[in-house]
């Protein structure tokens, strides 16, 4: 049979995965901190007895745009962002160093500082833990200060600091549970004391949805040309039988 049916059906299927690829940033868009993942495809050889234009197509994600979001406003004290370049340190489910825009942070019951998804912020030594408090302030630097219970409104005591990155975008890679890290690391990242936040923010999603949205519509084109091109095959292959036939 003519390999145009398999190019064909590929296209198709690699077609499909792209538009996943499209579908999840559309779906993230509202997500705070979220980088949208790029989408490309290209042409691989088909090997065998075949002719030299026809190639198969696969779809790929090449990397991730780290272009910063903007800083939406919410008031509250323990909602942070970084302000320009970096990135907030945090402790993924693997006990591995990872990194974050954004949090809506939170005190657990054991005084735990952790993101909203539950992951714990890292500090100078480690996970930051909070005594009890009346009031908390996070400084431009990441500086945690909590007024304690019964203290006077003017008396802050300095807990710990949020451990702030900056490392090269270049070696910085989305992992399959959405959070970032540098690529081949075995040590963590030196806090950079460059880096700037600000409290009483979130950063929103990179996504841009008229992007997205044109790029879903292309690709659902390019799928229906697929499978006219699936269907053209059978004819073809119908039409050589039947000439068999009469041979």
């Amino acid at each position: 049979m003519d390999k145009m049916l398999y190019i064909a059906m590929t296209g198709a299927s690699q077609n499909t995965l792209a538009q996943r690829a499209h579908a999840n940033n559309l779906a993230n868009i509202s997500t705070s901190g979220f980088r949208r993942d790029f989408e490309q495809a290209r042409s691989m050889p088909v090997f065998g007895e075949s002719l030299p234009a026809r190639a198969y197509a696969m779809s790929e994600r090449p990397g991730t745009d780290f272009t910063p979001g903007s800083l939406q406003e919410t008031g509250r004290d323990l909602d942070v962002a970084v302000e320009g370049q970096g990135w907030i340190a945090v402790q993924a489910a693997d006990g591995s160093e990872a990194y974050v825009r954004t949090a809506s942070l939170q005190i657990d019951a054991l005084g735990q500082l952790r993101t909203s998804a539950g992951l714990p912020v890292l500090g100078n030594a480690g996970p930051i833990l909070v005594p009890p408090e009346e009031k908390v302030e996070i400084g431009q630097d990441g500086t945690l200060s909590i007024r304690a219970l019964g203290e006077a409104p003017n008396v802050l005591a300095e807990v710990d600091r949020i451990k702030l990155v900056n490392p090269d975008p270049k070696q910085l890679e989305k992992g399959v549970d959405g959070l970032i890290r540098v690529k081949g690391a075995t040590q963590p990242q030196d806090a950079d004391a460059n880096v700037r936040m600000v409290s009483g923010f979130v950063e929103s999603s990179n996504v841009n949805a008229v992007d997205e949205m044109t790029s879903m519509l292309s690709l659902a084109r390019q799928f229906e040309l697929h499978v006219k091109m699936m269907r053209t095959a059978e004819d073809n292959a119908a039409a050589m039988a039947r000439v068999m036939q009469l041979s």
